[in-house]
């Protein structure tokens, strides 16, 4: 009728409702991001709310969960105020005395021919640009971080925001999951979809968990050696690896490009801490790493290299952070549906899901 097509109406209504649920969620980005990293914080606290749930004997995750707040709490500012301090101290003393040692570094070798000497000199002036540019004002405002984050009010609603909905999201994780099931009838999708969820619940259990003890690990092991060898600014650097470990691959080796930078310039056994690095990298990569990341990332390194540098130009430091567990779901989702496919009747939960309890 009226030289309309029903089906062509129907295929351009519904790339219309895609484009402006596109639109949305671009629109709400920010908040989106907020959500996610209360889900992410949520699987970080549920362990020790479902071990505290096992022992109080009350009806209820509540008294669990502010509990495993407290504590939470409790441990943050006792790291801050123990660690913190150190580390706005290094920063401090690396501000003032690293363009010195540059410096020192750029004079010339008298054994070493002209042309090295040129480059040498060339290259540490470069570097010791961009440190003092770049460094400076960032590190020079630790002081008044404090004072920032009062006054900023966006950034003390996210942070208190994330936990309030983290709560919410560790009280009743289970009855939303319910109703995302409830959406379809009983039979083979909703069968798929309850699939799904189960492997994407012990995937970011895992992932968060694994990044948490990695980063530990890392911040333990490089102070550890950092004060045993003598490097300056040792708790600076430990924390410096510590916290680039959330970012898979990329963060690690700006870490140790930045270790081994000041280890030269400073003259601490530059040998030993590379010969450390690589060891320590060896370790994490191929034997702590798989075995706390086998049972939820299963993911190619060209694939997450990949990742990391698609998700950092499209949404900056969030997007790396992000790109892997992206992948690993889209990577659940493609298997689940290929499985669903193959076999129709199959069972509808692996056991590794069956093991992970929910937040």
């Amino acid at each position: 009728m009226l030289g309309i097509d029903r089906r062509a109406a129907r295929a351009v209504w519904t790339a219309a409702l895609v484009l402006l649920l596109m639109g949305l969620v671009y629109l709400v980005r920010r908040t989106l991001f907020v959500f996610i990293l209360a889900v992410l914080f949520a699987y970080l606290l549920s362990p020790l709310v479902n071990l505290l749930d096992r022992f109080l004997p009350t009806r209820t995750r509540t008294p669990a969960l502010a509990l495993a707040y407290i504590i939470f709490l409790g441990v943050a500012v006792l790291a801050g105020i123990q660690i913190g301090s150190l580390v706005v101290e290094q920063a401090h003393h690396f501000v003032k005395d690293f363009p010195d040692r540059l410096q020192g570094w750029q004079a010339p070798s008298p054994d070493a021919p002209p042309w090295f000497n040129n480059a040498k000199a060339n290259a540490v002036g470069k570097i010791r640009t961009a440190i003092t540019e770049r460094t400076t004002d960032l590190l020079s405002a630790l002081p008044q971080a404090g004072l920032r984050f009062i006054t900023v009010a966006s950034d003390v609603i996210y942070v208190v925001v994330i936990p309030i909905l983290a709560f919410f999201f560790l009280k009743d994780g289970r009855a939303i999951r319910q109703h995302f099931l409830e959406v379809l009838e009983e039979g083979p999708r909703r069968a798929l979809l309850d699939d799904v969820l189960a492997d994407i619940n012990v995937l970011l259990a895992h992932y968060m968990r694994s990044l948490v003890v990695l980063s530990l690990a890392a911040f333990t092991a490089y102070g550890i050696f950092f004060s045993i060898l003598g490097v300056p600014y040792g708790v600076l650097l430990a924390a410096l690896g510590g916290l680039l470990e959330f970012i898979p691959m990329v963060g690690p080796l700006t870490a140790s490009a930045a270790i081994i930078l000041v280890a030269a310039i400073s003259g601490s056994h530059v040998l030993t801490v590379l010969i450390f690095l690589v060891a320590y990298r060896m370790l994490q990569d191929y034997i702590l790493s798989p075995h706390l990341m086998e049972r939820g990332v299963q993911i190619h390194p060209l694939l997450v290299l990949f990742g990391v540098f698609a998700g950092g130009e499209v949404a900056g430091i969030a997007g790396t952070f992000l790109s892997v567990p992206a992948l690993a779901m889209v990577r659940i989702l493609y298997l689940r549906v290929r499985r669903a496919r193959l076999h129709p009747g199959g069972s509808a939960r692996t056991e590794l899901a069956a093991e992970t309890r929910e937040p």
